[in-house]
């Protein structure tokens, strides 16, 4: 017994030397370098949008925000942008697959910070905010509705707003009430009955009505948290002090997080994202429609007609060089999805793009054992954290919301 008792001490103190004793914690200068990386006051101003002139004008976000908490963008008036980005829940709903009109097999995503990414939705499937805001309007899942019935709605509800930040809208007096390239068969033929110029004209007020949404949510921004007012205090050589002092548990996890486990590989940045596609070995939920991940979405962007390069895109093409340069084959793309921003991951249970893993501590585990894709290679390989290791990272992982 006391043999025992002499390694539990040994092994505390040890614990003990390596988070620095009862005093300040002990990081490396590489350690530190990269901790002050990942903090928000290290987050660059939000670069203008070219593809959108209207992206930073605020009669344009206000509009937006009307749109966005409008149930009248869907085909039964029951949905809206926030029935799934809900604000009181960093713009996400809880749920392990987002539920509009009808049951999605995706989780939905926060949207704070997401006019910094260059790749939207879970698989990259469009190239903007702009456009990734019509995407759901069309989801028959989602809100349900139709290009020609959105325009219809700007121009009788919203038509002085519209007119006075976009300029006039098109006669749209022989346009049917419903028509759309990706619509019912009614609403398919009705569109390829159109003259092209009309549809045009239709396709401009959609894409404007993309502009103003996001315009509305570039103002949506991460918020500060108890590891940045640590992480500061570190690179500054103050001593934190309050909420700011990080536990023993919680400087084990930070430790872990951009060694050991190397979890900051990917989750880098102030934004704990490199808004890169990987696939981690993620389990597919039973009795979803199949979900290849950023394979698919390669000819989806390629096809939309509102990407970067599409004629409703402001400025010139010199912003599309993600679209132009994007890797569009290889096995890498199979099962691979975007890597989620870890800021507030505390409080958005489920976890995953299909809200596979109930709690962070599976997320953890499920990485610490790294199971192999059912489809692709997975990068991960196993950690085998202990199960205190396993424990730490959680306990600093919540500190990114709170």
């Amino acid at each position: 017994m006391r043999r025992l008792a002499r390694v539990a001490s040994l092994a505390t103190l040890a614990v003990l030397a390596l988070l620095g004793g009862c005093g300040k914690p002990q990081f490396s200068d590489a350690e530190k370098k990269t901790i002050a990386s990942l903090a928000l006051n290290t987050l660059p101003a939000l670069k203008v949008d070219t593809t959108n002139q209207y992206a930073d004008m605020p009669a344009a976000a206000a509009l937006g925000s009307t749109l966005f908490f409008d149930v009248g963008m869907s085909r039964d008036g029951t949905v809206s942008c926030s029935t799934c980005h809900k604000i009181d829940r960093q713009f996400q709903d809880d749920l392990p697959q987002a539920v509009g009109v009808g049951h999605t097999n995706r989780r939905t995503m926060p949207l704070a910070g997401v006019a910094r990414d260059p790749w939207f939705f879970w698989d990259g499937r469009r190239d903007s905010l702009w456009a990734q805001a019509l995407t759901p309007l069309e989801n028959p899942l989602e809100q349900a509705g139709n290009r020609a019935a959105f325009a219809h709605y700007i121009k009788n509800r919203f038509g002085e707003r519209y007119e006075r930040i976009f300029g006039p809208l098109p006669d749209l007096s022989t346009v049917p009430a419903n028509a759309s390239p990706l619509g019912t068969d009614a609403e398919k033929a009705a569109w390829n009955a159109m003259p092209a110029s009309q549809a045009d004209d239709v396709n401009r007020v959609f894409a404007n009505i993309g502009k103003a949404i996001a315009a509305f949510e570039r103002s949506i921004e991460p918020q500060q948290t108890r590891f940045d007012r640590f992480a500061i205090d570190l690179a500054t050589g103050a001593e934190s002090q309050g909420d700011a002092a990080f536990s023993p548990e919680e400087t084990l996890g930070l430790k872990l997080f951009i060694g050991k486990a190397n979890c900051v590989t990917c989750h880098n940045g102030p934004r704990f994202t490199d808004n890169a596609f990987h696939n981690t070995g993620v389990p597919p939920v039973k009795d979803l429609q199949p979900d290849r991940g950023r394979v698919d979405a390669v000819a989806q962007v390629q096809a939309d007609p509102f990407n970067c390069l599409g004629k409703f895109r402001d400025g010139d093409a010199s912003a599309c060089r993600e679209l132009r340069f994007m890797v569009k084959d290889g096995q890498q793309l199979v099962r691979a999805y975007k890597t989620p921003s870890l800021r507030g991951a505390a409080t958005r249970a489920p976890y995953m793009h299909a809200g596979q893993f109930s709690s962070l501590d599976e997320v953890v585990a499920h990485y610490s054992k790294a199971a192999p894709s059912v489809e692709g290679v997975s990068e991960v390989h196993p950690l085998d954290l202990s199960d205190r290791e396993r424990a730490a990272l959680v306990a600093f992982l919540k500190t990114l919301s709170e």
